[in-house]
């Protein structure tokens, strides 16, 4: 299984390793960043549990989930999230709290698109946003996305975000 590496001026995107447990743990029991994320907090094993399912998305589906890196550091996920019920694919975020407010998520949210449709040519690529999470919205229009109605997953409603292919418009 190879995983790439990608790299916009700030951020390196790359596979998760066993070295990224410490951190995305702790980013796993931020109550701030899980609020978006289903709200219940992640244990170390659940965390790590994630990682075997991140990883195991690459190796069944081509593309996942990548760690990012700021200035040598573990600073979230970014990729495309695509488990059995979901319908398509979606281009998917979480940087740590303490990063938010420094377009960290929309570069790394552009990078990982642009690399999808250029490799996969999805017909559509998502992204799946509780509509009261104001940022995420905020990171899918600068991304050029636009709302395209709701969707329960996992008991969870959710708006449908679909982004634009580069230097296309939106397949709505």
């Amino acid at each position: 299984m190879q995983i790439p590496v990608l790299t916009t001026p700030r951020l390196v995107l790359r596979g998760f390793e066993a070295a990224d447990w410490d951190a995305f743990a702790e980013l796993n029991t931020d109550a701030a960043v899980r609020r978006w994320l289903g709200g219940a907090v992640l244990s170390r094993e659940q965390t790590w549990s994630q990682m075997e399912t991140i990883l195991g998305q690459w190796a069944l589906r081509g593309y996942g989930l990548f760690a990012v890196e700021l200035g040598g550091r573990f600073a979230g996920r970014v990729g495309i999230l695509h488990p059995a019920d979901w319908p398509e694919p979606e281009l998917a975020w979480i940087i740590a709290a303490p990063l938010w407010g420094n377009g960290l998520a929309t570069e790394a949210a552009m990078c990982v698109r642009d690399w999808m449709f250029a490799n996969f040519a999805p017909e559509r690529l998502v992204s799946y946003i509780l509509p009261e999470n104001a940022r995420s919205r905020r990171v899918a229009e600068k991304l050029g996305a636009v709302r395209d109605g709701a969707i329960v997953l996992r008991g969870f409603g959710s708006d449908v975000w679909v982004h634009p292919r580069p230097g296309m418009g939106v397949a709505v």
